[in-house]
């Protein structure tokens, strides 16, 4: 949803044939319309932990009553919702843009929001900490996104929160990988001086990393109690050396370690449910 697309400009004297085919080639011409005016029922919504399918705020705005010789528009009209922070100008890599179909308000309850606000696949705003927004509303026509009306900016403020993580977090804040990608092998509990070496970095509570020495080729697992495998972490199917996505499950396939031996660094992101391996110099 982040970047979507946007309609470009087109003047008001475009032309739009619609009976091409006809003998007598009747045309249709634009002839006014008026950019929507945006407001919202909260510029101040409390994003709570908690709260999440609470009502947080409803944008809404008016119809631009796209008007043509033959009357008024009976074409679909699509909206493009913007929300940026104010300064960004609307050209921030981290505004968030949704589409929306002939519907004059979108309704947000708490927890969507704060995902729009917060979540990693959508603006990605560092969370607990207070933003000023700004938002604004494009109208257009039609599946070609033609003549476009922007709507008045309307200024906001909120504090995103940390979304639930996507994947849960080791309990007692410990990670140590296991496997024959490493070089203690599959033996679990881990003896020294692997118990250390193996042993992750805790580098926030949903974030771990380790640089090891990695033989090449192999498997491995993430355990978080030593001698425990019942409530290790996998790869999901799909995901390669370099990463991918995981979950906490007692099964396969396991993570696979790197095709040539060398120095890594690992990092798993339960918050986002992803892991990287990356060779280190």
């Amino acid at each position: 949803m982040k970047n979507f697309w946007i309609a470009t400009g087109m003047s008001a004297s475009l032309l739009l044939v619609l009976g091409g085919c006809e003998k007598d080639e009747k045309r249709v011409f634009f002839e006014e319309g008026t950019a929507p005016v945006l407001s919202m029922s909260n510029t101040a919504p409390a994003l709570t932990p908690g709260k999440e399918s609470d009502p947080a705020t409803t944008f809404s705005w008016t119809n631009p009553n796209y008007q043509f010789t033959t009357g008024p528009s009976s074409q679909s009209v699509n909206y493009t919702l913007e929300i940026d922070t104010v300064g960004a100008n609307f050209g921030s890599k981290s505004k968030g843009t949704v589409g929306i179909s002939s519907d004059l308000n979108r309704a947000y309850t708490v927890g969507d929001l704060n995902i729009l606000l917060s979540g990693a696949q959508f603006m990605g705003l560092t969370p607990d900490r207070f933003y000023d927004f700004e938002a604004r509303v494009t109208s257009s026509v039609g599946s070609a996104a033609s003549l476009p009306l922007r709507s008045n900016v309307v200024r906001w403020r909120a504090r995103p929160f940390s979304p639930p993580p996507a994947v849960e977090p080791p309990t007692a804040g410990t990670l140590w990988g296991v496997g024959d990608a490493f070089a203690s092998g599959w033996s679990n509990p881990l003896p020294a001086p692997f118990d250390n070496s193996q042993k992750f970095n805790r580098v926030s509570n949903t974030l771990y990393e380790l640089v090891v020495d990695m033989p090449g080729g192999g498997g491995y697992k993430l355990i978080q109690t030593q001698g425990v495998w019942g409530t290790q972490y996998r790869m999901v199917a799909g995901g390669t050396w370099e990463g991918g996505t995981f979950l906490k499950e007692d099964a396969d396939p396991p993570f696979p370690g790197p095709p040539s031996s060398g120095k890594y660094k690992i990092t798993v992101n339960f918050q986002s449910g992803r892991f990287t391996s990356v060779k280190q110099p």
